[in-house]
């Protein structure tokens, strides 16, 4: 039993130093760095509308009185398989005013995994252009060798964290990550949503 846990620990410390040594911390900072100042000004932004300008419960009941659910839901699954065009909080917070919060919100979150997919297979796809090839394998070579280095530790980052799911699933499909690997790592993204929505729906 003590030597299992040693050698748990053991593995724990080994893979802390590979992704300290080959930049993975580095890169997530970067990209959190990047992140985290458009979110912030974009949940001050909603703040200040929805205080002098609209209330967006109102608007969010409305859309829901105005739209029907499918089309709202086809809008999202399009976004999330297309480079993220929409921030999937703006459908969280529009989940909550509908009949059934909870499901709703797991059907977003199930339409996302399935974006992702179809960028993985995206990628997979794009890969295989002659031009593109050319110019992932000359320009983009060094990027492509740290992401094959990090693989499902970047997919497990990009279903979590603020970064566009969709081009994380790209970058998966692109290196050939292994797909029975990305699908088992993806089903974080259903703790993304449950996570943020205990904050949108207490400020929706």
């Amino acid at each position: 039993m003590h030597t299992a846990k040693k050698s748990e620990t053991s593995k724990f410390k080994r893979a802390h130093l590979y992704y300290k040594y080959t930049g993975f911390y580095s890169f997530v900072g970067q990209s959190l760095k990047k992140a985290i100042i458009p979110i912030l000004l974009v949940i001050v932004g909603l703040i200040v509308l929805d205080l002098y300008v609209v209330d967006f419960s109102n608007l969010f009941t409305y859309i829901t009185e105005t739209y029907a659910p499918l089309n709202i839901l086809l809008v999202f699954l399009t976004s999330e398989s297309l480079l993220g065009l929409v921030p999937p909080e703006i459908f969280i917070a529009w989940s909550d005013k509908m009949p059934q919060p909870i499901l709703y919100l797991t059907i977003l979150a199930a339409l996302s995994y399935l974006g992702g997919i179809f960028s993985y297979f995206i990628g997979k796809w794009i890969f295989t252009i002659p031009r593109v090839f050319a110019y992932m394998e000359g320009t983009m070579k060094k990027h492509l060798k740290q992401i094959r280095k990090w693989g499902g530790f970047l997919i497990v980052v990009g279903a979590l964290l603020p970064i566009p799911y969709s081009m994380t699933s790209m970058a998966a499909g692109m290196i050939h990550y292994k797909f029975s690997h990305y699908l088992l790592f993806g089903l974080l993204r259903f703790v993304r949503f449950y996570l943020y929505a205990i904050a949108i729906f207490s400020l929706v």
